[in-house]
């Protein structure tokens, strides 16, 4: 068994096959005792890799989420040998660790009023706890897309797909608390919501920030930090991040590569934008600072009629006379900061139109031009309840 160990490739692939064993029925004890040398010295980075290539060669995320916990659970003593990388407070991890502890305090908590039959109590620690959704959130919205740069995508995928597990678990809770609570089948959904947000814990701790740690870069990290404010935090309200020698300052997103115009958020080709544009389910018109013409967007279905022509000409000779005293109205209002919106709406040929205008400002706040924004919303208002999966055939 010695020539795997030592050799990195076969030992990679030894370590597939034990995955492959797991997902075929073999069990954990069953493994254990015949990969035991191999299974002794197994860190977090190994198990990342060894997922992400099965799924690269055919195997299901949906797989490897079922059996999730077994893979951890084979690797388990091999993982908590292995100790944790230190954080300092501010980073991210340090963050995320922090929430995990105070999660797990109102986990008891909800846990003590199940067992008391405190209904009230109950409700309002599930409330608390559902705020952990969070902690997630920064994971799924934040954290993910770094580490996706970096080729680590089966892993996270698996993880997003339990928290989706995790938040129907305690909205099912809720609803039963909520309507007739039976400590049975509470207890029951709580076992379940506790031990998966427990397991979660520890995926985190010795799969996840181990695998995080190791490659993500200090740049990284701090635009990391600078994004997190802006999904929130449970129960934790984190310092600022120590800055790292000679780090840059951080930046939201990659630097546009060539041929792309440099955005707030990315950066777009010429041809993206005009196709962007084209595609909203909305018409859009530009007005400069001087009442200028300078775009409309040529949409498939457009509302109201629009023709190159008007391209360069003052937006008040684009309307009849007996209403352009309105669009000045508008403008003037928006150019002195008396209002930043206007809306209206009409009905025409059986559709219901919706038209709004929208002043642009910049940093400093300076004036920079109208947008017109139009949009058919007859089906829109008629729309009812809810609708979250495509209907068969679609």
């Amino acid at each position: 068994m010695s020539e795997y160990i030592n050799n990195r490739d076969k030992r990679k692939e030894q370590l597939k096959d034990v995955i492959r064993q797991l997902h075929e029925g073999k069990s954990v004890d069953e493994l254990k005792g015949q990969f035991a040398e191999l299974l002794s010295n197994v860190g977090a980075t190994e198990i990342a890799e060894i997922e992400q290539a099965l799924v690269a060669e055919g195997l299901p995320e949906e797989e490897i989420k079922r059996l999730c916990d077994v893979h951890v659970a084979v690797f388990r003593e091999s993982l908590d040998a292995k100790p944790q990388s230190e954080t300092t407070p501010g980073h991210p991890v340090h963050t995320f660790r922090r929430e995990n502890e105070a999660a797990g305090r109102v986990l008891e908590s909800l846990r003590a009023a199940v067992a008391d039959s405190q209904w009230e109590a109950a409700r309002e620690h599930l409330r608390r706890l559902r705020n952990y959704n969070r902690h997630y959130l920064r994971k799924e919205d934040i954290l993910f897309p770094y580490l996706e740069r970096h080729h680590f995508a089966a892993p996270t995928a698996v993880m997003w797909a339990i928290h989706d597990d995790i938040r129907a678990t305690w909205q099912e809770l809720a609803q039963l608390l909520e309507e007739k609570p039976e400590d049975d089948r509470v207890g029951r959904l709580l076992k379940r919501l506790d031990q998966n947000i427990r397991d979660m814990f520890y995926k985190e701790e010795n799969i996840l920030f181990p695998n995080a740690l190791h490659m993500l870069t200090p740049q990284e990290w701090q635009a990391i930090r600078a994004q997190e404010p802006e999904v929130g935090y449970f129960q934790v309200q984190p310092v600022q991040m120590p800055a790292e020698a000679e780090v840059p300052p951080p930046t939201a997103v990659p630097e546009p590569t060539g041929g792309e115009i440099s955005l707030q958020t990315g950066g777009l080709t010429g041809p993206q934008i005009s196709l962007l544009l084209t595609h909203l389910p909305v018409d859009v018109t530009y007005v400069d600072a001087d009442d200028t013409v300078r775009f409309y967007s040529e949409t498939a279905e457009r509302i109201f009629r629009r023709t190159p022509a008007i391209i360069g000409r003052k937006v008040q000779k684009c309307h009849p006379p007996n209403s352009v005293h309105r669009v000045q109205r508008i403008l003037d209002d928006f150019r002195a900061g008396r209002r930043d919106t206007a809306e209206f709406w009409i009905q025409m040929q059986g559709m219901f139109i919706h038209i709004r205008y929208f002043a642009l400002r910049d940093e400093q706040g300076q004036y920079q031009g109208t947008i017109e924004v139009t949009q058919d919303i007859t089906q829109i208002r008629q729309l009812k309840g809810e609708r979250r999966l495509l209907d068969e055939g679609e």
